[in-house]
């Protein structure tokens, strides 16, 4: 079995690098995809999802040198999921309602529009991890 999540999007802040104990480079950052419709009533309604978004080994340090907040990013990966529930990691915020996390182990991310600019889309800034994606075999992919 396979899976893919494939998500256009912003950045809601500067991406955070780290390594882990054996070296690996691992960037994380979030990502809001938006869509907005006229509803029945006539109103104009927008929903927002946030993606939090891990990165690894190469891929990573690309991510982490070339993106910052507000940048619009196409992502492609896999989603990981809480291993106690098989969905969304969730959890309650301190005002008491429930909340939850959809996290994106990415294999590649492309970077749209120009450096610092959110708004365009070019093709030729384009990055692929599934190399160094942590997890994942050749055998696991389905072609």
């Amino acid at each position: 079995m396979y899976h893919k999540i494939v998500i256009v999007g912003n950045l809601g802040r500067d991406p955070e690098m780290r390594y882990t104990p054996s070296g690996q480079a691992v960037t994380n950052f979030n990502v809001a995809t938006s869509r907005k419709w006229v509803g029945s009533d006539g109103q104009t309604r927008e929903e927002t999802i946030w993606f939090r978004v891990s990165t690894w080994g190469k891929l990573a340090e690309i991510c982490n040198q070339y993106l910052s907040k507000g940048r619009q990013v196409f992502v492609e990966g896999r989603l990981t999921v809480d291993p106690e529930t098989g969905g969304p990691r969730t959890w309650q915020s301190q005002d008491g309602s429930w909340r939850a996390s959809y996290e994106i182990t990415a294999l590649e991310v492309k970077f749209l529009g120009q450096r610092g600019d959110s708004s365009g889309y070019d093709s030729g800034s384009s990055s692929s991890g599934m190399d160094e994606a942590p997890g994942i075999t050749e055998d696991e992919i389905p072609f």
